[in-house]
């Protein structure tokens, strides 16, 4: 028999987890300070509804998916862990790393599974750019920057960085397989005192460079990380269609008399299996919760995150138009 997971939290993003739990056969229940809303997802999915304070002691559910306003995460995965429960918890899982830090160590302590929602990670063009990368395709990778523009969403407590920077920090480390040693944040606040635009420059150990640009302020959509290696570049595009989201470009520059030459190649389109990232994070989920393996998508890496993040964080004030 499947987990029985819970969703706490539903909004626009905890609604997906709730659909998409109940297609994999392991929805159980759905909670909400909003009692009616609650009700509203329980009797369209045929789920209970039941109130956040009753949900943590429920004997009936295995592990709960919170979905809530980042600053309410911390504080309500330690009353899930504490009461016997595997988490998965929603980026970001705090606005602190002392927050992160103290529910990830109350999971270690009560042996529970604790999985972060950096769903980008199960996204089948990310999963094979990265095994492009492990196989040497791209040859030594230099430079890595990631672009997540947009309009909104708007947040009360976290601006553009910590809201859409998790996603792509979470890639960029999955492929350096390191926290940067430097790292440099600049932000611009243009509606109210929370940064609508934000850039990250970080530093490897390695000598590897990366770049991140967030921005809720844009009049169109990006998504695009890119990763530049010594032998080829490669493209993860998210706004492209799908047999066009991985490009790899084997361009080629060299040194020519004391000069540098170079030819631009059209780029390859690498074919990438179907599959939504939501439906197959949650099935790795499901996986962790029967195996008790380690999550993809750990509270360590949400941990680094995290401490990219506050380190990358600026005086909004300082920034304001």
């Amino acid at each position: 028999m499947k987990p029985r997971i819970a969703v706490l939290g539903c909004g626009y993003w905890g609604s997906n987890h709730i659909r998409t739990l109940k297609g994999l056969g392991a929805l159980y229940a759905v909670s909400d300070a909003n009692r009616a809303r609650a009700e509203g997802f329980a009797s369209e999915q045929d789920c209970l509804a039941i109130d956040p304070d009753d949900l943590f002691s429920h004997k009936d559910i295995d592990a709960i998916v919170m979905a809530l306003p980042p600053q309410f995460h911390a504080d309500a995965a330690v009353r899930a862990v504490e009461a016997g429960k595997d988490v998965l918890v929603e980026k970001p899982i705090a606005l602190t790393v002392p927050d992160a830090e103290r529910s990830v160590q109350a999971a270690h302590d009560n042996g529970r599974v604790f999985m972060v929602g950096h769903v980008l990670r199960f996204h089948p063009a990310f999963e094979k750019l990265k095994a492009l990368v492990d196989e040497g395709e791209l040859g030594e990778v230099r430079y890595i920057h990631s672009h997540r523009l947009g309009l909104g969403k708007f947040h009360t407590e976290n601006d553009a960085l910590w809201d859409l920077a998790p996603h792509d920090l979470s890639m960029i480390l999955a492929i350096t397989g390191a926290e940067p040693v430097e790292v440099r944040g600049e932000g611009a606040a243009l509606l109210d005192h929370l940064s609508d635009f934000a850039h990250l420059h970080m530093l490897f150990p390695n000598g590897l460079r990366g770049h991140l640009f967030a921005s809720r302020l844009n009049p169109y959509r990006e998504r695009r990380l890119t990763v530049v290696g010594t032998k080829a570049m490669a493209v993860f595009d998210d706004v492209e269609p799908w047999e066009r989201k991985l490009a790899v470009y084997r361009h080629a520059v060299w040194q020519d008399s004391g000069h540098w030459a170079f030819t631009a190649n059209e780029p390859a389109y690498v074919p990438i299996g179907h599959g939504m990232p939501l439906t197959r994070e949650l099935e790795h989920f499901i996986r962790c919760i029967e195996t008790r393996e380690t999550p993809r998508t750990d509270g360590e890496e949400a941990i680094r995150v995290l401490r990219i993040l506050t380190a990358g964080t600026v005086s909004h004030d300082r920034f304001r138009a």
